[in-house]
Order: C-alpha cells, then structure tokens, then sequence
C-alpha cells in the first residue's frame, strides 16, 4: 500500500509533517492538502481483452434490442408477436447492461453481470422453447446456438478473468 499526497496551491511556503513512514506535504498559507491511500496507481487502465468484450457486449446488446423491434437481423428472424419484442428486447438489454458492469472493474459488478447473461442464456433458451425463435432452417438454428454460445463464452471469460476485478 502507498501513501499518496496532493497539494493544490503555492508552494512557496510549505512543511512537512513526518510520522512514522508517512511524510504530508502542508501548505502553511491557505491551500488545501489531502492525504488518501491507494491501492493501486491512478494510472492503471483497463485491460484491453476486458475492454473489447464489454464493448461488444454492449454493441451485441443493443443489436438484439433493435432486432426484437424489427423481427429481423442479417436475414435472421424472430416471431412476430409482441411477447417476442418484449422478450427480445429485455435480452438486448440485459446484454448491453452486463457490458457496462463489467467495464466498472468492479467484483460485484462482475459477479452481476455474469448473472445477467445466464439470465441472456435462459431467455434465449426459453424464446427458442416457446416458438419465438424460429427454428424452421438450419442458417436460424446455426445462429441461435452461435450467439448464445457467444454469450456463454463472454460469460466464461469474466469468470476465468476474476483476478483482474477489484
């Protein structure tokens, strides 16, 4: 852990307040000083494997909200029937959302997000279950099973990435 000290202001008159293996700058005229602890450096990033996939787990969200408006995406269809929309769209945006907890960095946000798509999964399960994806040609039955194993994999990948969450 480190000590990390910011100083806004002059420094022309300042002094040092050491304790121990703390050492605070002070300005002794009229600025503020503040002292925080940080765990890590304020530099660090996120990591760029972690960053694509939330981002695509947004644009694929999203996709799939505008694609249970529609009933249609690159020649895939779903029924068209408004418990189809509805359903299509709450899978978009449990996507999407997922997506943006994870680009939190947070455990409990991650740990939401890999709940949200096995609740994507089940939908998705459930809207093939009940008719409302289509399955009358093997180019709709191949996309199906592609973009939930995509999911599924996303789900994965958080999981196995669990270390870079704080």
């Amino acid at each position: 852990m480190s000590r990390m000290i910011v100083l806004i202001g002059d420094l022309s008159e300042t002094g040092f307040i050491v304790s121990g293996d703390d050492c605070l700058l002070v300005d002794l005229d009229r600025y503020v000083t503040d002292s925080f602890t940080m765990d890590k450096p304020v530099n660090q990033s996120h990591p760029r494997g972690m960053t694509v996939v939330a981002v695509l787990m947004i644009v694929f969200g999203l996709a799939e909200v505008m694609t249970g408006f529609t009933h249609r995406f690159f020649g895939l269809s779903t029924a068209q029937v408004k418990i189809s929309t509805y359903m299509g769209a709450a899978i978009g945006v449990l996507y999407a959302v997922a997506g943006l907890l994870v680009l939190s960095m947070k455990k409990r946000a991650a740990a939401v997000a890999i709940v949200l798509l096995i609740a994507d999964v089940a939908g998705r399960i459930g809207m093939v279950v009940a008719g409302l994806y289509p399955i009358d040609s093997l180019k709709q039955i191949l996309a199906i099973i592609l973009v939930t194993s995509i999911v599924a994999v996303f789900a994965a990948y958080i999981g196995l990435k669990w270390s870079l969450f704080n």
